[in-house]
């Protein structure tokens, strides 16, 4: 596929990198550094720390902490890092820290296997920012993936049971406690965000990776102040990609800016596919604007409005509005409440009528031509074939001789029979090495280089 020349000047003016000179740095800085860093490091340029979550214990408020390429698994590799401080921290440095490109120096947080069984209560990345109303703490490219470690069917397009379409790097995702069908790969799955915690003041989250999530990308409380997700990317996540509550009995007080973000292949809860699988919720407690950004393939709706206030003058003044994004592949673009027992899912034609929504305008399916090419060509194509030729089947079987039915019969119980689901594919692992080429695919959507 060609894309047009409009977005290969683009691609050109992205990839460049800032020479040795241009780089500035803050008076209050450290440098971490996985390959050169030492415990025992200061944390100056010439002797680097090697553990993230050590500089940011050392660090004061206000630091910018500048992160070298490399995988940051907490203190003694336990698998997680906590932040607990308005701090800035910056990823993608070279190893010399004379250039920065998030997507070519890749700072990721990848916990393995054997993290399972340190990071199973936390986060892979954990915010506990609070206590400064006024305060300001960004986190800007960081690479964050579970998929080494979640556990999933071993690949096998042969064996229907594994949910394996043909060019995928792993079968279905397993969750806790669910046998796997002809061997698996991975570690284990553990039902912890990507991203969570509780935040106060303005939080920026830009130009990060949140791909493999087994419950959630990003799921953040509010006490109050702004939180601002821009030029992020979110790839196969489960249940939702992003969510944002307010915590605080005046939502005024509590905003959510989700902006220029790359938003694919969100999975529902369970493989039987009925419930979750939302891009990004609007929760409740806060205003909300979500704008300029690329929604696709998602299970259930790349939108959801579902949540009101239990008060409803509450529900009268909250304002949230959904303008200017992009949508494809979705089974629906928003839902919303019926009040009759099921979801009401809306097209992007059709926001103007969402009455929930204060701003609507802009919203749009993707149109043939360049920008459909492009992402087809940033996409991971097996992942993409394999999800629009998504399948799901159940069968019910009743075996009145059964052992199970003759114990349950002469104890004068119910007679009980089997159902299985049948996925050709759910929540499959998605390469992170194809993660970085979702950066700056459109020029005016999604998120940007």
């Amino acid at each position: 596929m060609k894309r047009s020349l409009s977005l290969c000047l683009l691609a050109a003016a992205c990839a460049q990198v800032l020479p040795a000179h241009a780089l500035e740095f803050p008076d209050k800085v450290l440098f971490v550094n996985a390959q050169t860093g030492t415990a025992r490091g200061d944390g100056s340029m010439q002797k680097p720390l090697k553990d993230l979550q050590k500089a940011i214990d050392k660090a004061e408020p206000g630091t910018t902490i500048c992160v070298a390429e490399g995988n940051y698994l907490g203190k003694l590799d336990q698998g997680f890092i906590t932040v607990d401080k308005y701090v800035t921290i910056r990823g993608g440095y070279n190893s010399a820290f004379t250039e920065l490109d998030f997507t070519k120096y890749l700072t990721t947080i990848r916990p393995t296997p054997q993290q399972a069984g340190t990071c199973a209560n936390h986060p892979v990345l954990e915010l506990n920012i609070t206590g400064n109303a006024a305060g300001t703490a960004v986190i800007e490219g960081l690479m964050l993936d579970k998929g080494q470690m979640n556990n999933y069917n071993a690949p096998n397009p042969a064996n229907e049971a594994s949910g394996t379409p043909e060019g995928c790097e792993t079968g279905m995702l397993l969750l806790p406690g669910r046998g796997g069908s002809g061997g698996t790969t991975g570690g284990a799955t553990v039902e912890q965000k990507l991203l969570g915690g509780t935040c106060e003041g303005h939080v920026a989250i830009r130009r990060c990776a949140f791909a493999n999530g087994s419950n959630f990308g990003i799921s953040l409380g509010c006490k109050s102040g702004t939180v601002e997700i821009s030029d992020c990317v979110f790839a196969a996540n489960r249940m939702a990609a992003c969510e944002v509550r307010g915590m605080n009995a005046d939502l005024t007080k509590c905003s959510c800016d989700f902006h220029h973000n790359t938003v694919l292949f969100t999975w529902c809860r369970e493989k039987t596919m009925e419930d979750m699988g939302y891009g990004f919720r609007f929760m409740t407690g806060l205003h909300a604007r979500v704008h300029h950004n690329i929604f696709g393939c998602s299970n259930l709706a790349a939108l959801d409005r579902g949540h009101t206030q239990n008060n409803r003058a509450d529900e009268e003044v909250r304002e949230t509005s959904a303008h200017h994004n992009l949508f494809f592949l979705n089974k629906a673009d928003l839902s919303l409440p019926s009040g009759g027992g099921k979801w009401l899912f809306v097209p992007a034609a059709r926001f103007e009528e969402a009455e929930q929504l204060k701003e609507y305008e802009g919203n749009m399916e993707l149109p043939a031509g360049p920008y459909a090419d492009a992402l087809r060509a940033a996409i991971d194509p097996a992942y993409l074939n394999g999800f629009c030729k998504l399948s799901v089947r159940g069968t019910q079987e009743y075996n009145p001789g059964s052992a199970a039915n003759e114990i349950r019969r002469a104890l004068g119980l119910d007679q009980r029979g089997t159902e299985t689901t049948r996925v050709s594919m759910y929540a499959n692992r998605y390469p992170f090495s194809a993660v970085p080429r979702l950066f700056g695919v459109l020029p005016e959507y999604g998120a940007r280089k």
